[in-house]
């Protein structure tokens, strides 16, 4: 299946989910670090783990980070 992360294709087997996509690029989850959005709408940690990409789907994935 092909996805579109942060701009790059690339290709992922059929039916991931968006906590398996993150750990298969080596992003380490944390409680605060990163934002994820899929087709511009902002997906919520919580629902990682049940949230299904499809074909063409569009992910970014925003570090955050503090300053003052």
């Amino acid at each position: 299946m092909r996805l579109l992360v942060n701009g790059k294709e690339i290709h992922v087997q059929e039916g991931i989910n968006l906590e398996e996509l993150i750990k298969s690029l080596g992003i380490e989850p944390r409680p605060v670090g990163f934002a994820v959005a899929v087709n511009e709408e902002v997906i919520p940690k919580s629902r990682y783990g049940e949230y299904r990409l499809k074909e063409g789907d569009r992910v970014e994935i925003v570090n955050i980070v503090g300053g003052g």
